[in-house]
């Protein structure tokens, strides 16, 4: 049997969570994953399993219960060159997923900004990136695995145990631990992104025609200005013009460091939050680059922050985010990190965000420190009144009385998860809340 190390306290990254399990396990096989899966059984305790500990909400608390990590379960499995597939171990980072495709002339479809995230944990809570030809991270699974509660390994993909698979690809860890997943990906590519300075009631306008004609289309918009950011990336047969260090520089050092006095500066002194978000958003420039797909998509975060996402139908989002800068003004919110826009392609899978329509996320950000209940509170109240869809690793409110109202498969994701857990293995309070178990 695999030894527990005792002692462990979690802090997430995000600074919302803290809890100290009773057990806290590093698996490094599907062989000691399914022992301890036995030694909660008959310990009578439950199991979450962390990824990179990048979620702001509850998902992973296991106060005096079992802790797992699947850190030192990563790597490649196999790689299909012929279908262009790679299957990986559940624990392997992007960063590291993008490094082994890379190394085999392939890459993911499409990734969010961040790639800390261990697959399976970047899967479970829907992660996305931006475009409106493309999902969520999970639309590019195919096939993966995982131990049940009666450590039983369930394969299922597209073709074999579809209703299984598709409760699967978000599942929020509450059907067992997943083990192996099994992407879709293309040949690997080269992006060139420009990001420019401009103004959201310049650009909405020309929203439709600005992502028909760019693979990949965000902004970020800094409250109490007209100004955004906007990133266009498109596919390019161009070669990598920029080097490691000049973009560690500009992308990491600089614009992190700077970030950070002015948000520390927003945190000491809250009413200059307005003030502080028209410094940033003046400080803007226009900026160029070409590089390694992956490399484009991430963007490093030094500066912590809370952190808020809803999904709304794509029709409504502009409307929406212009009630929230309305509110932000009216309720006079002292922030200063930007409101990020992205785009997503509507999906088939029972507890995406995305399930059904075309989406658009709306992400609220508060520096770590500063109060956020009031931004968020009035924010999700926003969000609510169009039918809005939490992030589910983000911050948010909701429990099974409003979620069972937008998921048209959720009672099919509940008997899936009934099936793979009877008795409540991978529970804890706040899932029991969401599914309404409690």
């Amino acid at each position: 049997m695999i030894s527990p190390i005792n002692g462990y306290e979690f802090k997430n990254w995000g600074e919302t969570l803290q809890f100290k399990p009773r057990h806290y396990f590093k698996p490094s096989s599907e062989d000691e994953i399914q022992q301890i899966v036995q030694f909660a059984k008959e310990k009578q305790l439950t199991i979450r399993v962390v990824g990179s500990g990048h979620s702001w909400t509850n998902l992973c608390e296991a106060e005096n219960q079992i802790l797992i990590t699947l850190e030192n379960y990563q790597g490649l499995i196999h790689i299909d060159k012929e279908k262009k597939q790679a299957t990986v171990k559940s624990g392997t980072k992007l960063y590291a997923l993008s490094e082994l495709l890379e190394k085999n002339g392939l890459a993911m479809i499409n990734m969010g900004d961040i790639n800390k995230q261990a697959i399976a944990g970047a899967l479970s809570t829907g992660t996305h990136g931006t475009g409106i030809n493309y999902g969520i991270i999970p639309t590019q699974v195919v096939a993966l695995s995982f131990i049940n509660a009666n450590g039983e390994k369930i394969e299922c993909s597209s073709e074999h145990n579809t209703h299984i698979f598709k409760a699967a690809q978000v599942s929020l860890g509450s059907l067992g631990i997943i083990t192996s997943i099994t992407l879709q990906c293309v040949d690997a590519y080269n992006l060139h992104i420009q990001k420019k300075k401009e103004t959201l009631s310049g650009i909405i306008p020309r929203l439709d025609k600005i992502n028909q004609e760019n693979r990949n289309f965000e902004f970020y918009w800094f409250p109490y200005t007209d100004i955004i950011q906007a990133k266009y990336s498109n596919q390019t047969q161009e070669k990598p013009n920029t080097s490691g260090f000049k973009k560690w520089f500009f992308d990491v050092f600089l614009e992190n460091n700077l970030f950070k006095v002015i948000s520390d500066i927003s945190r000491t002194i809250p009413a200059s939050a307005a003030t502080m978000s028209k410094i940033c958003g003046m400080a803007i420039s226009d900026s160029s680059e070409i590089n390694v797909s992956h490399r484009i998509f991430a963007t490093e975060r030094l500066v912590k922050f809370t952190e808020m996402e809803y999904g709304v139908p794509a029709e409504k989002g502009v409307e929406c985010l212009l009630r929230i800068k309305d509110f932000i003004a009216r309720e006079k919110i002292n922030v200063h990190f930007p409101i990020e826009f992205r785009w997503v392609r509507g999906d088939d899978i029972y507890l995406s965000p995305a399930y059904g329509y075309d989406t658009v996320f709306i992400s609220c950000h508060m520096y770590l420190g500063m109060p956020y209940e009031k931004y968020f509170r009035g924010a999700e109240k926003i969000f609510l009144s169009y039918e809005g869809r939490p992030h589910w690793g983000k911050m948010h409110t909701q429990k099974a009385d409003y979620l069972k109202t937008k998921y048209p498969k959720w009672d099919d994701f509940l008997k899936v998860r009934e099936q793979m857990d009877p008795n409540g293995l991978f529970l804890n309070q706040h899932l029991k809340e969401i599914f309404g178990l409690v």
